[in-house]
């Protein structure tokens, strides 16, 4: 006597051509059903992605924007203060913000490698 197994493996919204063609037998026209389903899943699935790209992209132009804003008042903050004659507070406010803009480019530009 001998036996012999088989084992087959598949991944993704669409079964393989024998299965479909299977389902085809049994119900007609369900091959075409389940590659419209799985189209359909994947137009919705590229729908949000694209949404996501949209959303994030001006959700970091928003922090540029706001990132420039606070830098320039603390910089010219700084210098109003080292005008007045308070030296000590201008010049710690404008390497502060000197220091804290230069930082979080470079941290940004380390990120951006590490997704790369």
């Amino acid at each position: 006597m001998q036996q012999a197994t088989s084992l087959a493996f598949h991944q993704g919204p669409i079964p393989p051509p024998s299965i479909l063609a299977a389902y085809d037998k049994i119900v007609p026209g369900s091959a075409e059903r389940i590659l419209a389903m799985a189209e359909k899943q994947a137009l919705h699935r590229q729908g949000i992605e694209t949404k996501l790209v949209d959303i994030e992209t001006k959700l970091e132009s928003r922090g540029q924007i706001f990132g420039f804003t606070l830098g320039f008042i603390c910089v010219t903050g700084g210098i109003i203060l080292i005008a007045l004659g308070k030296n000590v507070g201008g010049l710690t406010t404008l390497i502060a913000a000197l220091g804290s803009l230069v930082g979080t480019y470079i941290y940004g530009r380390k990120q951006a490698k590490k997704l790369l």
